[in-house]
């Protein structure tokens, strides 16, 4: 944190606590819910102290897309470029992002994609993300040895589960989830995972 944000947080808070006020409002309540007005409600500030840090509702707006991508996207594409000494282990890697819900909010993703209804703007950073998600998913294919082609329909079946799974709004528990990993990786891959892979890969999820 520079000087200046030292300086401008504590009683007016700080970017990331109005981001983050933002960002719970939004998957709590929509989009309405962001507002400088009621976003200082819930933070127990002044509405001044929004100025601080944002030029107006906009900036904040588009701060909140900015995280989506840097937290959502970012983690699925670090998760595919992570190291991995087979494909299914990869794969692996992948699936943890999505039962921790640490770094890669489904809520988020949820509420962006409603979002993108109602703007063009946001529809087109949807899709961008989308296709950077899938290219991504697909070189993590290409790596261990997948044509172009196949690789590219292989990730897309990856990809296109998991949003559904976000668009259903599907609510399982992280047993559940990981006992069924080992399935979908030899669905997606043609590959089962080998036990050492699944007893890393359940110790990481606590099961």
């Amino acid at each position: 944190m520079d000087a200046d944000t030292e300086k401008n947080a504590g009683w007016r808070g700080s970017r990331a606590l109005w981001l983050d006020a933002a960002r719970q409002a939004f998957v709590e309540t929509g989009l309405d819910a962001v507002r400088i007005q009621a976003l200082a409600h819930r933070l127990s500030l002044s509405r001044t102290s929004f100025y601080w840090f944002f030029k107006d509702r906009a900036a904040l707006l588009d701060a909140l897309l900015e995280h989506w991508e840097d937290t959502n996207t970012g983690a699925l594409i670090e998760a595919c470029d992570a190291y991995a000494e087979t494909l299914t282990e990869g794969i692996l890697n992948l699936i943890s992002v999505f039962i921790a819900e640490a770094e890669f909010d489904p809520r988020l993703d949820f509420s962006v994609r409603g979002w993108a209804a109602q703007s063009a703007d946001v529809t087109a950073r949807v899709a961008s993300a989308d296709s950077r998600r899938i290219s991504a998913i697909k070189a993590l294919f290409v790596r261990f040895g997948f044509a172009q082609e196949e690789a590219d329909v292989r990730a897309h079946a990856v990809y296109l589960v998991q949003i559904g799974y976000i668009s259903l709004q599907v609510t399982e528990d992280t047993a559940t989830r990981v006992e069924r990993a080992a399935e979908y990786v030899r669905i997606y891959t043609g590959q089962a995972p080998d036990e050492r892979e699944l007893a890393r890969f359940r110790a990481r999820h606590g099961c």
